[in-house]
């Protein structure tokens, strides 16, 4: 059920990102979310912060990097030229990716239904992001990085938050993702040229509830359930994903995405 909300809530993002990215770098959007995310959960987790050792410093700043460089690849990838719905299916690439992930770490190898659903993955893909002229978009290309990113992403959440409060694990990814968006705003972007209310409230939203909430949700659920079904569950954020993009952004569904 906690992957399940989680999904639900991440679905309404993508079209909340596509629109901030009009006026909001990438650089900025990773800050506000993860900054804001990180100072709720930090109220959240009270004295539970004394918890924090070594051995939680050391997995924070491992998954806070990856979740930095998969959350900024698909952020990039909105502001190029992909779609909602057409980020809200590929970034759930991970979904098959997380068996494999699983395989390199000297885990048990994929079955015959995980190679079949991984080449049906590859079919939807073409499906989605190749144009008449058999081409991929940049967008599409940077969207599926971040799902690949994020397939490793949730395998290591699991390790990570099996002998660990998972609140406070979340904290610490959060603060790690936060802290690196500030350097990238200090060296490249720069303070944004103008300010739209709409766009700064969304990303605010994004922080509040799909960052803190969301990712503390998925590190309780999967602490108690196996990365793979888990992430099955998660990957239900491509059909609420679409849904949204439908009704908020006016994102028309064509017949290739539609199967």
């Amino acid at each position: 059920m906690a992957l399940l909300l989680a999904a639900v809530i991440w679905g309404s993002t993508f079209f909340i990102i596509k629109d901030a990215t009009s006026s909001l770098s990438t650089a900025h959007i990773l800050v506000l979310r993860f900054a804001v995310g990180a100072v709720c959960l930090g109220f959240l987790c009270g004295r539970r912060l004394g918890l924090i050792n070594r051995s939680y410093i050391k997995w924070g700043m491992a998954l806070g990097t990856l979740t930095f460089a998969a959350y900024g690849v698909h952020i990039y990838g909105l502001e190029l030229d992909t779609t909602p719905g057409k980020s809200a299916f590929l970034t759930s690439i991970y979904c098959v990716v997380v068996p494999f992930v699983y395989w390199l770490l000297g885990r048990s190898r994929p079955d015959r239904f995980e190679f079949g659903a991984a080449a049906l993955c590859l079919v939807g893909i073409g499906l989605i992001s190749l144009n008449e002229g058999l081409e991929i978009l940049r967008g599409d290309l940077y969207t599926l990085l971040s799902g690949l990113l994020t397939g490793v992403e949730i395998v290591l959440i699991a390790k990570a938050c099996q002998q660990r409060d998972p609140i406070v694990m979340t904290f610490l990814q959060l603060s790690v993702v936060a802290g690196l968006g500030i350097m990238l705003v200090f060296f490249q972007a720069g303070l944004p040229q103008q300010y739209v209310v709409a766009d700064i409230a969304g990303v605010v939203y994004i922080g509040v509830f799909a960052t803190a909430g969301c990712l503390g949700l998925q590190s309780i659920g999967l602490k108690y359930i196996d990365p793979s079904a888990g992430a099955i569950i998660l990957s239900l954020e491509s059909v609420f994903g679409v849904m949204f993009s439908i009704c908020f952004y006016g994102e028309t569904v064509t017949v290739p995405m539609l199967i």
